[in-house]
């Protein structure tokens, strides 16, 4: 058997999955996809954190994805890294830099099985805070350079592609290069608030060529994790895991402890269960319903008649079911314009289940945001990137 039939039919525990610790966010980027900003006061406890990470240790989890909302406002948060650690589950945890202080990155840089992981969603602080919000570039640089001075090694640049953004990625990769990090690219997601702002954020069709290529010429270098596969559709497959994860080798468990399929739908209908009242996250990934339709083989729907079927798989579940599109059809960015017909009918958009969003604005909400508030006069008034190309773009 293929190893990607193994992934495809599940295994006994997550080769990794992503955890996010808290709601609560410094931050109210435009593209969230967990809506994040406000704490839930449910979210787990520290003792039951520790007991999660008891159960990942005896489930031979080989590391877990942490995020939020921004982890590192959690107070116990560098605690529970530390109890982690020691109990031999690895940790990747993702941020946007504001506590990374010199002694923290010291730290950082004293642990073992730690990865690091700052957010940045523009090469230039005009592009990354717009989506953002002002001053998160200075923010998550100066966060690079404290780990970089630190020694530590092999910190990852974490970026959502947007149509911003594609011209950027050489500078991207310098940027990275500059810091001795990896650059990880990822795919812009139509969920949490990122639902919102996907009609303008989502890359245009002949920039998924531009990301192909350059991912072609690149790719052995940059991390994608599971974003891109379906632009194998495009030819050639790309590095990386060529198909959806979702309830078969990743999945999500969130601040109260609900557990997901996909660490990109947080929503009602990809719920599983949770650790807290159904047994353990053990019983909720080795028995749900949900996981086990996942792992069960797919119809494939539509999309089995391409040819280009075996190289894509039918795309991002997540990308399709927040975009109104059925799962067994084509991904809303199907390089092949299978999805046209079906995003020019009719479609209902699936309303959020969840909203953690600040309930007034602050002064770190984006540009994006604020624009969104008020109807455009202009192109400039809609957006203050109308017209401009990055260099190198």
């Amino acid at each position: 058997m293929r190893l990607v039939e193994h992934f495809e039919q599940g295994l006994d525990a997550p080769i990794c999955l992503t955890w996010e610790l808290t709601y609560a966010c410094n931050l109210e980027c435009a593209h969230c996809l967990s809506s994040s900003g406000r704490r839930d006061p449910r979210e787990l406890t520290t003792e039951q954190c520790e007991a999660v990470i008891d159960e990942l240790q005896r489930m031979q989890v080989f590391y877990v994805n942490i995020g939020g909302g921004e982890p590192t406002i959690r107070p116990d948060f560098w605690h529970l890294l530390e109890y982690a650690v020691a109990h031999q589950v690895g940790v990747k945890f993702s941020t946007n830099g504001v506590r990374i202080t010199p002694e923290r990155a010291r730290f950082l840089a004293s642990t073992d099985y730690v990865d690091v992981q700052i957010s940045l969603d523009g090469a230039t602080a005009e592009v990354n805070d717009y989506v953002r919000g002002p001053g998160s570039f200075d923010t998550a640089l100066l966060a690079l350079q404290n780990l970089q001075d630190a020694g530590f090694r092999d910190a990852k640049i974490s970026v959502v592609c947007t149509r911003q953004n594609i011209g950027q990625l050489d500078e991207f990769k310098a940027i990275a290069d500059r810091y001795g990090a990896t650059l990880r690219l990822t795919r812009l997601r139509p969920s949490g608030r990122g639902a919102d702002v996907w009609d303008e954020l989502h890359p245009l069709p002949e920039q998924q060529r531009e990301l192909y290529d350059w991912l072609l010429a690149h790719g052995d270098g940059v991390l994608t994790g599971d974003s891109f596969f379906h632009l194998a559709a495009f030819g050639e497959a790309l590095p990386g895991l060529n198909l959806c994860g979702a309830g078969r080798v990743v999945c999500l468990i969130d601040p109260v402890g609900d557990v997901y399929a996909c660490p990109f739908a947080i929503h009602d209908q990809f719920h599983a269960g949770n650790l807290l009242t159904d047994g353990g996250f053990r019983q909720v990934w080795q028995t749900s319903p949900l996981f086990a339709e996942l792992r069960s083989p797919q119809t494939g729907g539509a999309c089995t008649k391409c040819a280009h079927y075996d190289a894509c798989r039918g795309g991002c579940m997540a990308a399709k079911f927040f975009t109104g599109l059925p799962l067994d059809g084509p991904d809303p960015e199907c390089v092949q314009g299978h999805s046209e017909l079906a995003l020019a009918g009719a479609r209902t958009i699936p309303a959020a289940s969840q909203d953690h969003s600040k309930a007034t604005p602050t002064r770190n909400q984006p540009v994006m945001l604020k624009l969104m508030t008020r109807p455009p006069v202009s192109d400039c008034a809609e957006s203050p990137l109308a017209g401009f190309v990055p260099d190198g773009g």
